[in-house]
């Protein structure tokens, strides 16, 4: 079975309690429920990670890219958080380690603060889903089993 693995950057798993105006009252723990049940409904294997740390992330992104150069992951579905506005090193590592990517947001970063609005992540990314809360991770799910199957 093909696989899709989720990453959840900087302070995602907060969530729940972090900014619930902003974010909602879901947990990550239900994001990652979500995520495997629409998985099991796709025909795809899910793994969720989450990590506060860069570096992490980076070696996570690497490692799938090895792993759609060998045929067993489909993509990756990422919330990078805040490295979304502060990490040329997870843009470069999304670009060298070739790999395919929904850049997701749980909020609508275009409506906060002026510096939300630039993403490093985005010009990499194969799509972007945002501001429809959790929601979103299961249409960015959806999105890399359409993009693996067109190809």
């Amino acid at each position: 079975m093909k696989k899709v693995l989720v990453l959840n950057g900087p302070n995602l798993n907060l969530l729940g309690q972090r900014e619930p105006a902003q974010y909602g009252s879901d947990t990550l723990a239900t994001v990652e429920v979500l995520c495997k049940e629409v998985g099991e409904r796709l025909g795809v294997e899910v793994e969720c990670r989450q990590s506060n740390h860069e570096g992490v992330l980076i070696d996570w992104i690497h490692e799938a890219g090895r792993e759609i150069a060998a045929g067993t992951l489909l993509g990756v579905v990422m919330n990078p958080g805040a490295f979304t506005h502060t990490s040329i090193a997870l843009h470069d590592a999304i670009k060298g380690a070739s790999v395919t990517l929904i850049e997701l947001h749980i909020s609508n970063v275009h409506a906060r603060e002026s510096f939300r609005h630039h993403s490093y992540i985005s010009p990499a990314a194969r799509g972007i889903i945002v501001g429809l809360g959790i929601k979103g991770y299961a249409l960015a799910i959806d999105a890399l089993v359409q993009v693996s199957q067109a190809k």
